[in-house]
């Protein structure tokens, strides 16, 4: 009876033990793929990067094609040689490289579910192409390390205080920018734009119909947004047991599989940090006097630098404490 049982999870057990077999592969048909993505670009001169509505250099389609003949190098001799630690290094340099170049994802995921559309469709497959190569290259990385057979995960548990006061600095980070797209929901005026412009811009720019009639309720869906961005800072910080004791009972004493925050808290992390500690260092050359900040939509630069530093703020603020807690639910959920 034990034999029967032990050769009925021999297949799993050994597929679960071996994961070079399937992921260096992928992984290196990826590279492949992602080089060829690169060539095709390049040759053809579509633009991989656009920032503020203008394209980039076409050129930068070779340093992906690099990039992505690297990985595939390396997978190869990952197959060859294991994952030794020199190709572990590389490995995790091509992984780097790849979330560099995934960096605007996130970006255009939110600027889709407004039902505007993207500034370049072949930028946002190119985001995409590379942040699926970070899953696989990371496992790749890591696909040397597994934890024993008797390895089992940590209990659920809260975060230490001081990653509970960073998620309390990220929550109240955006209680300023809530209350200024609030202000503009509910028809008043901020920063010298009423709640009509605001929403002729959202009209003018492409909003779906769904997101301009939330608007017109007084329900800005980035508000929404956010409110998901805070549950998402406090789902890592403390056990969702606590955050919701009715998810015990309804999934019978199961944990949260630890990858479903995660995904979302790297995303989010790997975008909105840059991203907002970048725009606060470009708001304090544009309050010096170093850089005139565009207007965009709004009446002046001193409105625009007003709303950029409310923004900025908060992603900034926000990304850095979604980079601490999901660092520390990853270590608190680890297998030991």
């Amino acid at each position: 009876m034990i034999g029967a049982v032990r050769t009925m999870r021999t297949p799993w057990h050994t597929w679960r033990q071996r994961p070079q077999r399937w992921v260096g592969r992928v992984t290196m048909c990826w590279g492949v793929v992602y080089a060829c993505f690169g060539v095709g670009c390049a040759l053809s001169g579509a633009p991989l990067l656009h920032h503020g509505g203008g394209p980039g250099p076409s050129a930068l389609g070779w340093v992906v094609a690099v990039v992505g003949a690297s990985a595939a190098l390396t997978c190869a001799a990952v197959a060859r040689y294991g994952t030794r630690p020199t190709l572990r290094v590389l490995l995790w340099v091509v992984c780097a490289l790849a979330g560099v170049a995934a960096f605007s994802l996130l970006m255009d995921v939110i600027t889709l579910m407004v039902g505007q559309g993207v500034d370049s469709w072949v930028s946002a497959a190119h985001h995409a192409l590379a942040a699926a190569g970070v899953l696989l290259l990371a496992a790749t990385a890591r696909s040397g390390r597994r934890p024993p057979a008797a390895a089992s995960a940590q209990a659920p548990s809260a975060a230490p205080r001081p990653v509970q006061l960073a998620a309390w600095a990220g929550s109240v980070a955006f209680l300023p920018y809530m209350a200024m797209k609030l202000v503009w929901a509910f028809g008043g005026t901020f920063a010298g734009v009423s709640g009509e412009e605001m929403l002729a811009v959202s009209e003018r720019n492409g909003a779906s119909e769904m997101w301009l009639t939330m608007e017109s309720w007084g329900l800005d869906p980035t508000v929404l947004l956010a409110a998901l961005g805070v549950f998402l800072l406090w789902g890592l910080v403390r056990p969702w047991g606590q955050i919701f004791p009715r998810w015990t009972l309804f999934l019978h004493g199961r944990r949260v599989p630890r990858w479903l925050p995660l995904a979302p808290a790297l995303i989010g992390a790997a975008t909105l940090a840059p991203y907002g500690v970048l725009g606060v260092g470009y708001s304090a050359l544009a309050s010096a006097g170093v850089v005139t900040m565009r207007r965009g939509d709004l009446h002046s630069s001193r409105d625009a630098l007003l709303v950029s530093w409310i923004g900025m703020a908060a992603f900034a603020v926000y990304g850095v404490a979604l980079t601490v807690a999901a660092r520390s639910y990853w270590l608190r959920t680890r297998r030991v």
